[in-house]
């Protein structure tokens, strides 16, 4: 159902959808046209002058000026279409009180629905039979005004096995974090009132007692994202000044964010040093100068540089700022308030790790390994936080009352690091036993047993996952698959049906086998992957 309105054809629609154009589509990937027992393609017909009707298995008809004026003619008008889906919408709508949709929607897949059918006419393309006919045409219609009305941006299942996804959304919230989305969406609030003062306040004071609390940093504030933390940083601190990386630290992160570009956009002047591989302490001494307004490092949380390399780490970073006057700046990336190593996994410097160190400003994600909501956080010294909030491009990058809520409600969490490595989707996934996942993928086997035995094959598979959103790059996490294969169907061809599904699932390709990654899958989804792979095997 797509904003009140079900549609009016569905169960005719699934009859006829064999003839599809997107089920045509899939024949290149070895769709059902390839299964045994498949129906031929349709016969075309066209109408010739005299009233004989020519067949043909394939390839456009071939029509004379006369065939196309007689199916010309035979297009249902605009208004006829209008008139038919509002009339069956009453009939089979009204009942079970859907919302009709608007009307200047109506004409518009009307009309589409015509001009499409009469250019295939005037461009001689082969029709099946009936394909002109008004209940044809009007599923026609009726497909093209849900989907108008599906929503852009819609809920997926993710079998991937990448936890922190980018594409997909990155972190899951917590349901803590949801309510406090839906609180603040619905309701007034003092985002920037402060109620003890009874005038206006900042909207910075809802997460930075939090964040002072948790990572020992004297001041701290939020904006939209990391990025936005790194610019309006080094903005405020250091344009029109040297800013110090070690050339190994330019990093790009996915599209296209790249550390350089940041910094001209900032106003500052980047001076890189040492190599690709090996930067020294003297490096950045020598550089160090009258010019110069900041030392930065960045974290390489989305790669690594392994064998004769070295760093300078920030604690040495640190020493040399204090030596030349120079304040010091890191680039975490992802970020993480629990250390991970207690799980078995790499260790990764933590944002309190960073903030001891004596690191003048820390920026890092809110929603990669932190598990929250799409936000950059800054720390840093009170000087440092004066100088970034009172900057001209703190009102543009500034966070909304949702994305503050779902923030304080994920950083409340932590305050008991094992609760919220258990209540927190992102950590719990990434910490979740095998034992548990191979549960999971046996309960949804045991799902799919109730299908098609003789076109479905299920078969578990031992596997990894990855942790996602540039963190940890060389980790990999022990997970269980299914591996699902459907007679008549590549794994391509399977991946594509899976992700157009009515809850689209997306998985991965491995070694020609579709695979469900079990680690990202949610128990509740269980029946929805279901439901999409009983939908490929029975159409």
């Amino acid at each position: 159902m797509f904003l009140g309105y079900t549609g009016i054809f569905s169960q005719r629609e699934k009859d006829m959808d064999q003839w599809d154009a997107g089920d045509a589509g899939d024949a290149g990937d070895a769709g059902d046209a390839g299964r045994p027992g498949a129906a031929p393609p349709p016969a075309v017909e066209a109408s010739s002058g005299s009233g004989r009707k020519h067949h043909q298995q394939s390839g456009p008809a071939l029509m004379t000026g006369d065939d196309k004026g007689v199916l010309l003619r035979r297009l249902p008008s605009v208004d006829a279409l209008i008139h038919g889906v509002e009339e069956m919408d009453c009939r089979s709508g009204g009942d079970s009180g859907s919302c009709p949709p608007p009307r200047s929607l109506v004409r518009k897949a009307a009309r589409e629905t015509v001009e499409a059918l009469r250019a295939r006419i005037l461009a001689c393309e082969a029709m099946a039979p009936g394909e002109l006919d008004r209940d044809r045409v009007l599923i026609a219609v009726d497909r093209r005004i849900r989907e108008a009305l599906r929503p852009a941006f819609r809920p997926v299942i993710n079998a991937a096995g990448v936890v922190v996804h980018t594409n997909l959304g990155r972190s899951l919230l917590s349901g803590d974090a949801r309510k406090a989305v839906a609180m603040a969406a619905g309701r007034y609030g003092n985002l920037e009132y402060d109620l003890d003062a009874g005038r206006r306040g900042l909207r910075y004071t809802a997460v930075e007692p939090l964040l002072c609390e948790l990572t020992g940093a004297p001041a701290a504030m939020a904006v939209n994202n990391n990025a936005a933390a790194v610019l309006l940083s080094l903005s405020a601190v250091a344009a029109g000044r040297e800013v110090v990386i070690s050339r190994g630290e330019l990093v790009e992160i996915g599209g296209s964010f790249r550390i350089p570009d940041v910094m001209n956009l900032s106003g500052a002047v980047l001076r890189e040093v040492g190599t690709t591989n090996r930067t020294r302490p003297s490096d950045y001494e020598t550089a160090a100068g009258p010019d110069t307004g900041l030392l930065l490092k960045v974290h390489t949380s989305n790669f690594a540089v392994v064998g004769f390399a070295g760093t300078v780490s920030l604690s040495e970073l640190v020493e040399i700022g204090a030596k030349t006057g120079i304040p010091v700046m890191e680039d975490l990336g992802s970020g993480m308030l629990v250390d991970l190593s207690a799980y078995g996994l790499t260790p990764e410097p933590t944002v309190q790790d960073s903030v001891a160190a004596g690191a003048d400003l820390v920026t890092f994600s809110g929603d990669k390994l932190l598990g929250g909501p799409q936000a950059g956080i800054i720390l840093g010294s009170e000087e440092m936080l004066v100088r970034i909030r009172a900057h001209p491009l703190t009102r543009a990058v500034r966070v909304d009352k949702m994305t503050l809520a779902a923030l304080e409600a994920t950083l409340a969490l932590y305050r008991d690091p094992r609760r919220a490595a258990r209540l927190i989707p992102t950590l719990r996934m990434i910490t979740a036993p095998v034992p548990d996942i191979a549960d999971r993928a046996r309960r949804l086997a045991n799902l799919l047993a109730e299908l098609d035995p003789g076109r479905l094959k299920i078969a578990p598979l031992e596997s990894v996952s990855r942790v996602g959103g540039g963190a940890l790059p060389l980790e990999t996490l022990p997970t269980v698959c299914l591996s699902i294969s459907v007679r008549g169907l590549s794994a391509a061809a399977l991946e594509k049906r899976m992700r157009r599904a009515e809850t689209p699932v997306i998985g991965r390709i491995e070694n020609d086998h579709f695979l469900l990654d079990m680690r990202t899958v949610g128990e509740e989804e269980l029946p929805l992957i279901r439901d999409a792979v009983s939908g490929i095997i029975t159409h």
